[in-house]
């Protein structure tokens, strides 16, 4: 995640702010529909969020991994990502 720590620390400004947005939007009984429209966007951000940070992971910490002998340990990580992602 090292190459891409700015960019992942950005998504997460963008991702607290909105929250704080949304809080806001409650307090002060907004539409319920806008609301939503917002939390969407939330989790589609999370999402992009995401996908950054395993692809981070696959491109370097896997390979790393696997040329320290340790193939195993990384493909139960993986696999453990996958079940927590729904995927099974």
């Amino acid at each position: 995640m090292r190459a891409d720590q700015t960019d992942v620390l950005k998504r997460l400004n963008y991702i607290e702010g909105h929250i704080g947005g949304i809080r806001k939007m409650v307090e002060s009984d907004q539409y319920c529909v806008d609301i939503l429209k917002q939390t969407y966007a939330v989790r589609k951000a999370i999402e992009k969020l995401e996908a950054v940070i395993l692809e981070n992971h696959l491109h370097g910490c896997v390979p790393e991994g696997i040329r320290e002998g340790r193939e195993q340990a990384v493909i139960d990580e993986l696999m453990q990502l996958y079940n927590l992602a729904g995927n099974r």
